[in-house]
């Protein structure tokens, strides 16, 4: 029995990972093997492997950015203001649970505008998490949790709203690789097709929520919490002494910076909005900052290296999956994986559908991003869904979720990367036991069913 090279390549990364092999060395080892495997040779497989890093560069240049933006939004102190907020009122004795699921509101409701309204995606996570570490330890508050909420706003807002990065899943990926693959797309609501799959992700959160992680959790106060919190109410209480002063210049000035703000907000998702661009968005936006003197031309240098290294190592993975998705494309061996499991439908459309969005929950989990997973599954699964006569609904639903299955879970997905980001600050946050894990049980099995039943009954 000869076994699938990207199938192997998929288990061999996901097994390092989850044995703490570092996620680079660990897509890189997987990449090597599947390369192999496929008889491609060290010498071409370290040409795809190295291919897609190029291919990644626009990628890393992009989250270099990003991080400058975040840092330049921090520089302005609302992100810390927001935190402070949160802080003093813990701190004046407010009602826990209330002051709890209100946190839990706000992580959610951040995370979805990173998507969709302002287009800074996760570079708000190691910004506006760290400060709130201790609340969440001195609350209790099982961090686990934290990273499923962050995790359902940075997905189901794509694969559900076509707006920002929705329009980009939903409308300039999905939309037009299922209709050049044969089906009339001009009456197709993405909304009404990804609207169970969402559903299931909506009862993963409530899971991970009310059942899973709802125990409280101890952790160690360290100093960098401290510090972090220290900051936090340190901002908060700079902010008040301003406002509080009669000076018209030092209200002026506070009103300024956040106006400056939201200006800078608006700037860059009109600017990403209208160029599709995250690096353009983001680069404007940091313009804004500058010009306006929020982010002094002295300051410039040190406030876009800080952005850089908040992103790196995020970036850095990033670049090393696009790597691995190139071996796996090289190999030639995607096709045969889903070719091979149509054999198992024998015209069953309950089995197809399951096979079907199982393998794209296996390529995703490898590749890291369901936005370079469609275009590979949908030349094939359109003429495989219309054999088998299921609708054009339930084939979008079926694509549109193959895609999404396997972003939360995967280790080398921003998705699971950018809540470790935040939470991991102390040390007490491992990325595969409390990011991957709990991501990859609490949405992408919900996902799965809940996918299948779309593509049952649309």
């Amino acid at each position: 029995m000869t076994i699938n090279a990207v199938l192997l390549a998929v288990v061999i990364m996901l097994g390092l990972s989850l044995a703490r092999v570092h996620v680079v060395l660990s897509l890189l080892i997987g990449a090597l093997a599947g390369g192999l495997l496929a008889g491609l040779g060290i010498t071409d497989t370290l040409e795809a492997f190295q291919e897609g890093i190029r291919n990644g560069a626009q990628i890393a240049l992009s989250y270099a950015l990003l991080g400058a933006f975040a840092v330049a939004i921090a520089h302005s102190g609302l992100p810390q203001s927001l935190a402070g907020a949160v802080i003093k009122r813990i701190d004046a004795g407010g009602t826990s649970g209330m002051i709890k699921y209100m946190l839990f509101a706000g992580l959610i409701t951040m995370s979805c505008f990173s998507q969709n309204l302002i287009p800074i995606h996760i570079a708000f996570i190691p910004l506006l998490v760290p400060p709130l570490l201790l609340a969440f330890n001195r609350m209790q508050i099982d961090r686990r949790l934290i990273a499923c909420l962050l995790t359902f706003g940075l997905v189901t807002t794509y694969m559900f709203i076509p707006y920002g990065f929705g329009d980009i899943y939903l409308n300039q990926i999905m939309l037009k690789n299922v209709g050049e693959a044969g089906i009339d797309i001009a009456n197709i609501s993405v909304v009404k097709a990804m609207a169970i799959p969402a559903l299931g992700m909506l009862f993963g959160l409530l899971t991970a929520v009310f059942i899973s992680y709802r125990k409280p959790r101890q952790y160690q106060q360290v100093a960098i919490d401290k510090e972090a919190r220290d900051a936090a109410l340190q901002s908060q209480r700079l902010e008040g002494d301003e406002l509080s002063k009669t000076t018209a210049g030092a209200q002026s000035q506070s009103k300024m910076k956040t106006l400056v703000a939201l200006a800078a907000i608006v700037t860059a998702f009109v600017v990403q909005l209208y160029t599709d661009s995250l690096l353009l968005g983001s680069m404007f936006g940091f313009g804004v900052f500058m010009a306006t003197g929020v982010v002094k031309w002295r300051e410039a240098d040190t406030v876009f290296n800080d952005g850089i290294k908040l992103m790196a190592m995020i970036g850095f993975i990033m670049i090393t999956a696009q790597g691995f998705a190139e071996v796996m494309k090289a190999t030639g061996e995607i096709a045969p994986l889903i070719d091979g499991a149509t054999h198992l439908f024998a015209g069953n459309k309950a089995i197809a559908a399951l096979v079907m969005l199982g393998i794209g929950l296996v390529v995703t989990m490898g590749i890291g991003s369901s936005f370079s997973t469609i275009p590979i599954i949908a030349a094939i699964y359109v003429p495989l869904c219309i054999s088998l006569g299921f609708s054009p609904l339930a084939t979008v639903a079926i694509i549109g979720t193959a895609g999404a299955l396997g972003d939360a879970g995967s280790p080398a997905s921003d998705s699971t990367l950018g809540p470790t980001s935040g939470l991991n600050i102390d040390g007490q946050h491992d990325h595969i036991k409390d990011s991957v894990i709990p991501t990859f049980l609490h949405y992408n099995i919900p996902l799965l069913a809940f996918g299948w039943i779309a593509a049952m009954v649309l």
